[in-house]
């Protein structure tokens, strides 16, 4: 009986640490071999808000010199691809992409990453996602990493997260490289700044009115074959701002309407811009 009582005694905090211990390591995930590095997906929260929104985020590290590449990966290459294995009330939203590196030769460009990389994944959860009951979310990635030569990848990953009605606690495990993260994200242009875009028979020239001089510029158009990666972009500075000369792709074989990207700027600063192409100058020579 003193056995029996014990055993039977001790049950619920049995049952209660082995609980415990489960949701403590929810939010874990291992991480998966890739070519030439490696692949986590991670959570920004230790569990789901039913009827809110929440982040993931797939963390690369990769070896010195290897890269991946952005979601216009340039003269080759190609980004990322992910398929997700959803429960029922979660929905997956666009992968975000930090502002990319120029990579390459001086006659081949591509645009991508290196070293470490989180490309962050919003997320929505219905109000009727089932409370108590973790949610398993799961992704397959192919992935491209490329040196001197280029290896396809492929990793299988998954992460598992409680799902309750109060508001998340961050995890303090991914907390830096989320903040990495959007910190490294292009932003929207301030809504004072001007741009005029000026279509030429060879180029396009892009004119910036932000109020102060600009003495360096990248320029990394989000639709590929619009312009020539391998080109220099010529910037000339001007009292209020610049004007950047970005030489026509071979391959542009139609009039764009817009022309969509992102502007690096020399003091580490990116935005999103989105111009209208003027005609005025497409008869020139």
């Amino acid at each position: 009986m003193l056995v029996r009582r014990a055993i039977f005694g001790f049950s619920p905090a049995l049952a209660l640490g082995f609980f415990l211990l489960t949701c403590a390591t929810c939010t874990r995930a291992e991480s998966a071999a890739i070519p030439h590095g490696t692949l986590e997906l991670v959570a920004e929260n230790q569990w789901i808000a039913a009827g809110h929104d929440f982040n993931l985020g797939l963390h690369f590290e990769l070896e010195s010199g290897w890269h991946i590449y952005w979601i216009n990966p340039g003269d080759s290459g190609e980004p990322p691809r992910v398929k997700w294995e959803l429960p029922a009330g979660v929905t997956a939203g666009a992968l975000q992409w930090p502002t990319p590196r120029r990579l390459g030769t001086p006659s081949i460009v591509d645009f991508g990453y290196q070293d470490a990389v989180t490309l962050i994944v919003p997320m929505h959860a219905k109000r009727n996602l089932g409370l108590g009951e973790p949610a398993k979310i799961a992704a397959q990635v192919k992935v491209l990493v490329c040196r001197e030569m280029c290896i396809p990848g492929s990793a299988q990953l998954s992460l598992v997260l409680p799902v309750k009605t109060e508001s998340p606690a961050p995890d303090a495990r991914t907390r830096n490289l989320f903040m990495a993260a959007r910190k490294s994200l292009p932003r929207p242009a301030p809504t004072n700044w001007k741009f005029n875009l000026d279509e030429e028979k060879d180029s396009f020239v892009l004119t910036a009115n932000v109020g102060h001089e600009i003495t360096q510029a990248n320029f990394f158009p989000i639709a590929e074959s619009q312009i020539s990666n391998a080109a220099a972009q010529k910037l000339a500075p001007s009292a209020a701002g610049f004007r950047l000369t970005l030489q026509k792709s071979d391959q542009l074989l139609k009039p764009i309407e817009r022309l969509k990207g992102v502007l690096a700027l020399a003091d580490g600063r990116a935005y999103l811009i989105d111009v209208l192409v003027s005609k005025t100058g497409a008869a020139k020579s």
